[in-house]
């Protein structure tokens, strides 16, 4: 590149044409080219000998929305299912801050203890504008993380809660199959994924905390009417008191609500995940409830009915991306909204169109 300061006119000055810009990547760099899909019988047979990294690498594979992983994803699936259902599936959900992942590593701990195998599935908040979520589950569960017979596998909450939900449970079916005979589920919190993981497990477990205000905002009639157990945790030191006190009212207001489908009667007991007080009350509860849903014929009957819930929810999930990956269907959603948006017509006019369209087109 020629300099106008090196022109004859001026004497004295000349500037220098400099070094070519080195490539932006390191030539010596090796590229390594991207490993091929494994087989679905590859993935299998690793998965039912219990390899974590191949647990991992399938289960990476469900989460992932291209066509092609997606299609190796379901196979496996559909080859393990003869391995799965052979564990207890426990929900575990409260507000932020009640010390779910904290109590996590202490029930997890105890699991090991006792000589079972751990799968922790926790559904990780994503942000609502970038879609990023940290991931952080582990850093809250150090004793649980260095275990070799424990899995945590933290999944973004990024997109649809229900295609998030849909996954989880095929993730429990692989965990199964990989021998591990006990599987916690993590929420985001209350709200509605309460629901969708109410629907995967068989103990539904709500945390909650004393001495943080009117006790009585804590009994929500929807999270109540859906567990199976409620704990109130950080009952220690000057706080028991506090956590005994909420505890009568959490009793006192369950039975208030109607009999649950089960015939169990939801428990409220107290402990401290902190100090690991009171985790051998709250799993003998545990056991109790299995005992007792096993033996009147609800905890196959559930088992069967959240099958069947799945099915639709699948069928619902899939019409959905079918409608709106359809070019013609952008393509109308963006005049319908335009339109909507000028006040030249209703919103519901302009979504029955697309939909006539759609029907009349597809069907």
């Amino acid at each position: 590149m020629d300099h106008p300061e090196n022109d004859t006119r001026y004497t004295g000055l000349s500037v220098n044409s400099g070094v070519a810009q080195p490539p932006s990547v390191n030539p010596y760099l090796k590229r390594h080219k991207r490993k091929p899909l494994p087989a679905p019988s590859e993935l299998v047979e690793g998965i039912v000998k219990g390899d974590v990294t191949t647990l991992a690498r399938a289960v990476t594979l469900v989460e992932s929305l291209q066509p092609a992983h997606q299609a190796v994803a379901q196979e496996v699936i559909e080859k393990c299912l003869p391995h799965s259902g052979n564990s207890r599936r426990i929900g575990i959900t409260g507000v932020p801050g009640a010390g779910k992942s904290t109590s996590i590593d202490v029930f997890g701990m105890h699991v090991l203890e006792h000589g079972g195998k751990l799968a922790v599935l926790a559904i990780d908040p994503s942000s609502e504008r970038t879609k990023g979520s940290i991931l952080g589950d582990k850093t809250r569960m150090e004793k649980l993380s260095q275990q070799a017979d424990a899995f945590i596998r933290p999944s973004p909450s990024a997109g649809s809660l229900g295609g998030v939900a849909r996954k989880t449970r095929e993730t429990i079916v692989l965990c199964e199959a990989a021998g591990y005979d006990t599987i916690f589920v993590e929420t985001v919190g209350v709200g509605q994924s309460e629901i969708a993981v109410h629907s995967m497990v068989d103990f539904f477990l709500l945390i909650q905390l004393a001495g943080t205000g009117d006790e009585l905002q804590g009994i929500k009639r929807g999270i109540m009417e859906m567990a199976d157990g409620i704990a109130i945790n950080k009952a220690d030191g000057d706080n028991i008191d506090r956590a005994r006190l909420a505890q009568a009212q959490f009793r006192n207001a369950l039975h208030l609500f109607p009999p649950t489908a089960s015939g169990w009667m939801p428990e409220v007991l107290c402990y401290s995940g902190y100090y690991a007080l009171g985790i051998d009350e709250l799993w003998d509860m545990i056991d109790r409830y299995f005992a007792f849903v096993k033996e009147n014929g609800y905890f196959e009957r559930r088992r069967r009915e959240q099958s069947r819930y799945w099915m639709f929810e699948t069928i619902n999930e899939q019409l959905r991306n079918h409608f709106y990956s359809n070019p013609e269907i952008e393509a109308m959603l963006k005049v319908g909204e335009r339109r909507v948006l000028n006040n030249e017509i209703s919103s519901f006019i302009a979504a029955r169109d697309v939909i006539d369209y759609y029907f009349k087109t597809k069907f």
